[in-house]
């Protein structure tokens, strides 16, 4: 499958591709850089939005110029078209060595974000997996995380995914939609004898589970039986979270990290930090809105 660089860009911390269907934009972050991207596939045009905090990941509201942004230990309103940062919610007390990660909605409208030691992979386990309501109420939902990653959920909300890059580790959770309670946690991917390790994940229409093989130059695809199907090789060593987007949901994009961060980046990739895009011959689905 042809992998192609639509955005030569160089991001520091690419992360959370987001496809807007109501904008016809992909939405993404450079956690580094702190900025938010907005993509246009059909003009090449590629708009930011700087901030003074970095944005480890975000969601779109039912608003169009509003992102709720989980950004550094705070969940936070950032306002597109000027920047306005408000806060919502102190997530976790400032001046600890996390900062918020991975994160997205729920098919409800919850957000759910997880941090990372920071700088990433100190192996501290320092940082938390957190539920944020619609009204702005959060609750810590697991402690003892050290980069967490890999959050998705299955197309009927019935199954939860959540990664910790330091452990090599995907789980799999039954998860309860109406009240947002995950049980029964189970190993669903051990990178031992996989590609990379784990890092940002999505799902298909068909329940799938696609993951960033970060350190592997590559994505894969799990079945919801946690069987490996596909793998497809994309030309940087550190991509990070693939998403479906496009007017039909049938492109994978795949933003990428060009900092070395914990590890030097290996030689020969001109095109690191750049956001990529295949067709996989595979749907997505819709990203649900905070609050719904």
């Amino acid at each position: 499958m042809a992998v192609e660089c639509v955005l030569d860009v160089h991001a520091k911390l690419g992360e959370c591709p987001v496809w807007s269907g109501r904008d016809q934009r992909l939405f993404w972050v450079d956690v580094e850089g702190r900025v938010i991207h907005r993509y246009d596939p059909a003009t090449g045009v590629d708009e930011t939005c700087e901030l003074a905090i970095r944005p480890g990941s975000f969601a779109l509201t039912a608003d169009p110029d509003r992102l709720v942004v989980a950004a550094e230990n705070q969940f936070v309103d950032v306002r597109w078209s000027t920047g306005e940062v408000t806060v919502i919610t102190d997530l976790e007390p400032a001046g600890r060595e996390t900062r918020l990660n991975d994160g997205r909605c729920d098919p409800a409208g919850r957000f759910w974000v997880g941090s990372t030691d920071d700088p990433t992979w100190s192996h501290n386990d320092a940082g938390m997996l957190h539920r944020i309501e619609p009204d702005g109420t959060a609750t810590v939902v697991r402690t003892g995380v050290g980069v967490a990653n890999g959050l998705a959920f299955s197309p009927d909300g019935s199954v939860m995914y959540h990664a910790d890059t330091n452990r090599d580790r995907v789980w799999a959770y039954d998860y309860d939609l109406d009240i947002g309670e995950p049980s029964n946690e189970r190993v669903f991917l051990d990178f031992t004898d996989l590609p990379g390790r784990p890092d940002g994940a999505c799902v298909d229409e068909d329940g799938c589970y696609w993951i960033a093989c970060v350190k592997g130059w590559a994505i894969l695809r799990a079945t919801p039986e946690g069987q490996i199907d596909r793998i497809i090789d994309v030309p940087v060593e550190k991509p990070t979270m693939p998403s479906f987007g496009g007017p039909d949901l049938d492109t994978i994009f795949v933003t990428s990290i060009s900092i070395p961060g914990s590890t030097p980046l290996a030689p020969g990739q001109p095109l690191a930090g750049g956001l990529f895009a295949v067709s996989a011959g595979v749907k997505g689905l819709p990203e649900p809105l905070f609050g719904g």
